[in-house]
């Protein structure tokens, strides 16, 4: 493994921290100007459209490619297809410049790096679909026949083995090519937070290259060096297994977090503890940190929950039973359900009016993909609860996604008017602000699953965690 940076202080704790973990095969380079490079992209997605603005906005000419001509047309009208803060200013910014859009995948061979940012969602029994992979991968195969040592860079969240097995085979067979001859392929994991994307990608915690030979580590460097001389950035060069599984172990680790202290959480409220006091002490703990120990929901979007069914299936097909992992999950799985229970301590909401606040799976995003509000929705209807829902930005992913048959609301005071109760599903800073809003409930009996309400006199208010 290979670790560099541009900055001397980050070389020096890298060094340190390589010796401490007894690694004597540690290279340290140092990254100098490194001209623009051609990028293509594959994918407009969530992530595909965030690294092809960000990599633009490094100074590459970026082409990116999608299937759905509506995607392309509005990248090259310079506007974003997904909600992601910032993202609409660097397309609107680079658009028509250093970022151009197609459905063309033939455009590809006149780029150095191409990167598959496709979908890989969970299968029923949480394996990774691989379907958009594979496609992509073939369709990429029969073009760059022509191209002169292409790197194909998979960008994609998928199982240990999954480049070097299905996507390069892919390729290779498509365009009747030869893997390490006529194109290289790299493993380039994603640590893009949804409704902070861009922010991540310009100030990484770490940017991780996982390949076989030293001249796909030099093409990643061309690509990333500007972002690294500017934040200096660590960089891990390893395999292309170990950079999946690093995804991997990220996300599991984050989920855990949560997981533990949910359950942590779940203990609290049992004995009149508050569990925000508690997790403020734990976060003194340079071992442990702050970061990941806001209890509530629990965790949704597309990464946690699908990453972690992904490995666990992986774990169990390799042998091993992971108990940590799934406990996490099962945590998670419980939470929505134990949302509800004192809201039916307070209140029969059968033929009532209920407010729910947030649809999206986390705030600053219009993604509704694992959102905690789904479960607890449908808890809701079970009860015979007339659901009023709001969001400011995902009510009509969320409508479109599950298609349920309740009352969307237009902003908070219209969802809370005459509800019985309230539940806070999405800790949005719009309801951190609401205040005499919730004068206008027939019951104020407010549930608050993030946190994010002040307790205050007129209503009744319980916290999922917390008193």
């Amino acid at each position: 493994m290979a670790v560099y940076s541009g900055d001397p202080t980050a070389v020096y704790r890298a060094v340190e921290a390589a010796v401490a973990d007894g690694n004597t095969t540690m290279l340290i380079r140092r990254t100098d100007e490194i001209p623009a490079m051609r990028v293509s992209v594959i994918g407009s997605g969530y992530v595909g459209t965030t690294i092809g603005a960000c990599f633009a906005d490094l100074g590459h000419e970026v082409t990116a490619i999608d299937v759905d001509e509506e995607v392309v047309a509005t990248v090259n009208a310079g506007e974003s297809p997904v909600h992601e803060p910032g993202l609409g200013k660097l397309i609107a910014e680079h658009a028509g410049g250093r970022l151009t859009a197609t459905t063309d995948y033939a455009d590809a061979t006149e780029t150095d790096v191409t990167f598959l940012a496709l979908p890989t969602p969970a299968n029923e029994d949480g394996s990774n679909d691989l379907s958009y992979m594979e496609a992509g991968a073939r369709s990429l195969g029969e073009v760059i026949a022509d191209s002169d040592d292409h790197l194909v860079v998979v960008k994609s969240t998928v199982v240990p083995g999954t480049t070097e097995n299905v996507v390069a085979p892919a390729i290779a067979e498509a365009g009747d090519l030869t893997v390490g001859e006529d194109f290289r392929v790299a493993m380039n994991p994603e640590f893009l937070r949804m409704g902070s994307a861009v922010d991540d990608f310009q100030d990484p915690h770490k940017v991780v290259f996982g390949a076989r030979d030293e001249a796909a580590y030099e093409t990643l460097g061309g690509v990333y060096g500007p972002l690294v001389d500017r934040t200096a950035a660590p960089v891990v060069e390893t395999g292309l297994r170990e950079a999946e599984m690093i995804k991997y172990a990220n996300n599991a680790f984050l989920a855990s977090k949560v997981s533990l202290i949910n359950d942590i959480g779940n203990i609290c409220k049992e004995y009149d503890v508050d569990a925000y006091e508690v997790a403020d002490a734990l976060a003194l703990d340079d071992r442990i940190g702050g970061k990941f120990l806001r209890s509530g929901l629990g965790w949704g979007g597309s990464c946690f929950p699908k990453d972690v069914k992904a490995i666990i299936y992986a774990a169990k097909d390799a042998g091993y039973e992971p108990p940590v992992l799934e406990g996490a999950v099962e945590v998670n799985d419980r939470q929505p359900g134990r949302l509800l229970s004192p809201l039916d301590r307070h209140t029969d909401v059968s033929g009532a009016k209920v407010a729910v606040l947030g649809l999206s799976f986390k705030p600053g995003t219009d993604d509704v993909r694992g959102t905690r509000a789904l479960p607890v929705i449908e808890g809701l209807r079970e009860r015979g609860a007339d659901v009023v829902a709001y969001d400011p930005v995902a009510t009509g992913s969320f409508r479109e996604r599950y298609g349920l048959e309740i009352g969307y609301a237009d902003s908070a005071v219209e969802a809370l008017t005459d509800a019985s109760a309230a539940v806070v599903t999405t800790d949005w800073d719009e309801f951190a602000a609401l205040d005499e809003e919730f004068d206008r409930m027939a019951d104020p009996v407010v549930v608050d699953g993030r946190h994010v309400i002040e307790r205050r006199e007129g209503i009744t208010y319980e916290g999922l965690t917390w008193n």
